[in-house]
């Protein structure tokens, strides 16, 4: 396809001027000031240096001022030859297409300064050097002249066999002739005109030639858009710029920068018009609903999402929900969206076939656990590099805590901090400062800007160390910092305690009968002279209230090598659905396989790999990353591990192995099968031998041998099939331990910590609900944590709490003491205000 404009006349009078020019240039014989001579020269009247007769000593030396005025007079007098011969050169070269490069214009007046030169120095032309360079001066030009005569008239050949006479217009595909300031410059032609010549490829290409002008409308975002397009898809003929390129490899005259100052836009958008241009993402490129308004495939996407996740939802709470997260979106883009996607013609559907109402239609909680998870991990991901939360992780999680609600899956919040339990936090961990001075001060921040809320005091009834009933004068004051949460409170001596009759060391006394001595509630209560239910909540404020041990240190430590195992507890109170082990909750463990101390502690409902990914989670989140996990022989823990700590080891517990290797033989072949099937039992010494050996080689070579006879053993009794199936699976994580100072061969660290909580949770037989049985977890951890270990234990530990094992000084923490059985000397030391230190 190819379009053409009409031919100028105003170009055939450029072959007019020229015509006359061609003429000259064929006489040979014209005076020199006709600048119109090709083939003579001019010659110049030079006396010969071999005619001078004279002597050395009759010669006249000329001197050099005079030498150059006589170069300087012929210079003056024979410019003009010279300005027309390059003119002349310059014509010829413009109507051959400018072929060659421009310098070669300048060859007439190289010739002319030699000739000046000569007059000058006559004794020059004595030299064959001097007078070979100016016969090839003279010879160049005058070639390049004929050279290009034949040039032009070669391409004007070329235009006029394109010329068609037979119509009243002349057209001309293009044209290469001097303008002359009649028409363009490049092709000669005095109006705009356009071509378009379709390529071998497929593809099209368009030349435009003048003077152009195009009006868009403003308000049309569509035409804009492809206006923008038009204007990246320009490019100039000839050498591209060295600019950095675009993606389909071009340089296109209009930048994308001068194009977003031109329409206002952001520079990234007007990337990702072209971007969804060359993708010939339509959608994206060119869906409008309104002027305003463009509905993108990000947008859909988005809607669609909350439709998804919120399928009850209709029109108007999708929008409110929307513009509550900052998206700029309108009610119409939701209506189309919902529309264009077939959202809303599914919700007739299910209405109509289905019964689907707001009631019956819920979300899978496996699937929002799941969900919950992976953005758990995101978010940890995220605070261990210093990075905030990205806008999409963010706005997927409040729509994950939103479906929560909407599915009543919400935790319920912390209960608030009770003030006097941090005057039993200042007495037992021992990091805050005592004040010498008699002034009041906040209990929870610790200022003494303050201010008496009441004239009229208070009167607070209290059992002294007898056991008397006083009464003590107290006041109300206001905490005036404005960083403090506390906007007021009441002021009470060392010892005592809000809302209780009972001092501070009758509380204290209370969690160190029923802890340290594994009693209950019961006969604490009867010791103290106190209900049951009294002793349960002091006992309990320590588990949900008190600062963490993290808290209290400030730091983290471990050993890299962290035990995991689980333990099922009764919970009659519960909502899972009816079964078998609807009573049975988890309690996990994670514990320092070489400090024994216990990192983390937490309680499930299901035993299930949602579980173990969630507490293992909850461990990395306290700042533990351990090298090693060891575990026992649950399938869950592989890929759980490696997705929570990819760069550490999984370790499965040998002795949970060997353990589960026997229970096998016994159910396959009896309890007698040692006497009965001695291949049986030569099979199981086999095993153990492999785990008792030295080194990793002596295992591995043990291993291979005993698969070498596994088809003479499995022919003889096939059920043995099932024990190299399993050494076949878990051999890797088992023959890690072997030969290696930093991985334990059995998971006994975490073992004997479940033996210590069996000692505390037989005393009650249970955990009324999940809610007391994770107050009651807190409790244990601590207690745990600051108890030493017994004289008749390992030497290594022997005396030594787990906390002193791990590293942290307890030397000025009066909490140790109260774990070894030893009561706090009483009344308290610190007689005065104590503030948190600095």
């Amino acid at each position: 396809m190819k379009h053409t404009t009409k031919c100028s006349f105003a170009q055939l009078g450029t072959f007019l001027v020229l015509l006359p020019m061609l003429s000259l240039a064929l006489l040979s014989a014209l005076p020199d000031s006709q600048a119109g001579w090709i083939t003579c020269p001019p010659r110049l009247a030079l006396l010969a240096a071999g005619s001078d007769k004279r002597g050395p000593c009759q010669r006249k030396r000329l001197s050099w001022r005079s030498r150059w005025q006589n170069g300087w007079r012929y210079l003056r007098r024979s410019w003009t030859a010279v300005l027309g011969r390059s003119l002349l050169l310059g014509l010829l070269w413009a109507s051959s297409g400018r072929r060659g490069p421009a310098w070669l214009l300048l060859g007439p007046g190289l010739w002319w300064l030699w000739q000046g030169l000569l007059v000058a120095y006559p004794e020059l032309g004595q030299q064959i050097v001097w007078r070979a360079l100016g016969w090839l001066l003279w010879q160049g030009q005058r070639g390049l002249l004929i050279g290009y005569l034949l040039l032009g008239l070669d391409l004007w050949k070329e235009e006029m066999s394109s010329w068609n006479l037979a119509e009243p217009r002349w057209s001309l595909e293009r044209q290469h002739l001097p303008a002359l300031g009649l028409g363009c410059a490049i092709c000669g032609r005095e109006e705009p005109w356009v071509e378009v010549q379709a390529q071998e490829e497929g593809g099209y290409q368009v030349e435009f030639c003048g003077h152009f002008q195009m009006a868009i409308s403003g308000d049309d975002l569509f035409r804009q858009r492809l206006f923008m397009l038009m204007l990246r898809a320009w490019e100039v003929p000839g050498p591209q710029r060295g600019s950095r390129r675009t993606r389909d490899g071009r340089t296109p005259f209009v930048r994308q920068v001068q194009l977003a100052e031109w329409f206002g836009l952001p520079h990234p958008c007007v990337s990702r018009l072209e971007r969804d241009w060359l993708r010939g993402d339509w959608a994206n490129l060119l869906s409008q609903r309104l002027p305003e308004e463009v509905l993108t495939a990000d947008l859909i996407e988005r809607i669609v999402t909350v439709c998804a996740t919120f399928p009850h939802w209709n029109r108007e709470e999708v929008y409110e929900h929307l513009h509550w997260q900052g998206l700029g979106v309108s009610q119409r883009q939701v209506r189309q969206a919902m529309q264009d996607s077939g959202w809303t013609k599914l919700r007739q559907e299910l209405r109509q076939r289905q019964g689907w109402t707001r009631q019956r239609f819920s979300g899978s909680e496996k699937w929002l656990l799941q969900e919950l998870l992976q953005q758990n991990q995101a978010l940890l991901e995220h605070l261990e590099q210093g990075k905030a939360l990205p806008s999409e992780q963010r706005v997927a999680l409040e729509d994950l805590q939103t479906l929560g609600q909407e599915l009543g899956l919400t935790e319920k919040p912390p209960l608030p901090t009770r003030p006097w339990l941090l005057r039993v936090q200042r007495v037992l961990f021992g990091h805050w400062e005592e004040v010498t001075d008699e002034s009041i001060r906040c209990p929870q921040c610790g200022t003494d800007n303050i201010g008496r809320k009441s004239r009229k005091p208070r009167l607070k009834k209290f059992y002294d160390p007898e056991g008397n009933l006083q009464e003590l004068e107290v006041f109300r004051y206001y905490c005036r910092n404005r960083d403090c949460p506390r906007k007021s409170f009441t002021h009470f001596p060392p010892g005592l305690v809000p809302y209780s009759r009972h001092r501070l060391e009758v509380h204290v006394l209370a969690l160190q009968a029923y802890s340290w001595s594994y009693s209950t509630y019961r006969r604490v209560g009867q010791t103290l002279q106190v209900s049951e239910m009294t002793v349960y909540r002091w006992v309990s404020a320590w588990g949900q209230e008190l600062l963490p041990v993290a808290a209290v240190f400030g730091l983290v430590r471990s050993s890299g090598v962290v035990g995991v195992d689980e333990k099922y507890v009764l919970v009659p109170k519960n909502d899972k659905p009816a079964g078998k082990n609807r009573r049975w909750m988890y309690v996990y463990l994670a514990v320092d396989a070489h400090t024994y101390d216990l990192l983390h502690i937490a309680i499930y409902a299901h035993n299930t790999k949602e579980s173990a990914q969630a507490f293992l989670l909850a461990l990395r989140a306290k700042g533990y990353k351990p090298q090693v996990l060891v575990t026992d022989l649950r399938r869950d823990y592989g890929p759980v591990v490696a997705q929570v700590f990819p760069k550490a080891r999984h370790h499965e517990c040998i002795f949970h192995a060997e353990q589960e290797i026997g229970r096998y033989l016994r159910e396959t072949w009896g309890r007698d099968y040692a006497q009965k099937h001695p291949q049986v039992e030569e099979m199981r010494q086999a095993v153990i031998a492999i785990f008792q050996a030295r080194t990793k080689r002596t295992a591995q070579k043990r291993y291979q041998a005993l698969l070498a006879r596994q088809a003479e053993g499995v022919q003889k009794e096939p059920q043995l099939q099932w024990v190299y199936d399993f050494l076949e699976q878990h051999w890797p994580a088992l023959v890690n331990a072997v030969e290696s100072k930093i991985i334990p061969r059995t998971n006994n660290a975490v073992e004997m910590v479940i033996r210590r909580f069996d000692q505390h949770y037989q005393n009650f037989c249970g955990f009324e609900s999940i809610q007391t049985a994770r107050v009651y977890l807190g409790v244990f951890e601590k207690i745990y944590r600051f108890t030493p270990f017994s004289d008749d234990a390992q030497p290594a530990i022997r005396g030594r709490s787990p906390l002193e094992i791990a590293g942290y000084d307890l030397s000025e923490m009066p909490m140790p003491w109260l774990c070894r059985g030893y009561s706090l000397e009483w009344p308290v030391k610190a007689e005065v205000a104590d503030v948190p230190s600095s």
